[in-house]
């Protein structure tokens, strides 16, 4: 059993004082009866909840790509900057979705959200080894050397150990590299070790989802076959 108010927020019906007044003006049903008290027990497996004539399902599990642009921190919340928490439509901002790894201030580009908190583990576990590739301009010029050391997995200056990586030199200043972990700046890190200085950096995919077309500050849900996609790289 669960508020009546709680569910209609779970589903997306609204904020809390969304959800008061939506109720306060008889929008909502409940086994085809108007219900105006939020604070009611609802079984959502047995009750039928109406907003609007369109039945609600409560919490479901979602899972959300934003192409993050620059300027945003990745984090719930923070007093003093914005966060990518505010790129997400409204009716989402409560919805207890959380960003799946993080993306540094400066970097661009594919960042997943969910509410399904299992899911979330597993993405960012190193265990699970998640290939993320990035796009990076940088100063100087990858070598055949520098592709062999990520190959054989960097130890950064802090004494930071990697994974193998994969650094493909793409032309003068530009180049892809996929790794298979999260550590904090790593790819930034990874290329300052070999001597070049990331100028930019872009997420491109993860796993086996792509930006696809989303335009810097979209953001879309995943449809199940996403999903299972996503899954299948864990």
């Amino acid at each position: 059993m669960e508020r009546l108010d709680k569910f209609l927020c779970d589903s997306g019906a609204g904020t809390r004082s969304q959800v008061k007044a939506i109720l306060k003006a008889g929008r909502v049903t409940v086994d085809g009866k108007a219900e105006t008290d939020g604070s009611r027990k609802i079984d959502p497996a047995l009750c039928t909840v109406v907003l609007d004539g369109e039945a609600l399902g409560g919490k479901r599990r979602m899972v959300v790509m934003l192409n993050k642009p620059a300027g945003f921190v990745t984090a719930t919340e923070d007093p003093s900057q914005q966060t990518v928490m505010e790129l997400l439509p409204k009716p989402w901002q409560h919805l207890d979705l959380k960003p799946v790894g993080r993306l540094d201030k400066a970097t661009e580009g594919l960042l997943l959200f969910t509410n399904d908190g299992e899911l979330l583990h597993r993405l960012i576990s190193p265990k699970k080894e998640v290939p993320k590739v990035y796009y990076a301009r940088h100063e100087g010029q990858a070598s055949a050397d520098d592709v062999a050391a990520f190959a054989a997995g960097l130890t950064l200056r802090d004494d930071t150990v990697c994974l193998p990586a994969r650094l493909e030199p793409i032309g003068p200043g530009e180049s892809r590299i996929t790794v298979r972990e999260g550590k904090y700046h790593q790819v930034r890190r990874m290329m300052a070790a070999r001597g070049m200085t990331v100028t930019y950096l872009e997420r491109q995919q993860e796993g086996a989802l792509t930006l696809d077309g989303l335009s810097r500050g979209q953001v879309r849900e995943l449809t199940e076959e996403e999903i299972a996609l996503l899954e299948q790289s864990l």
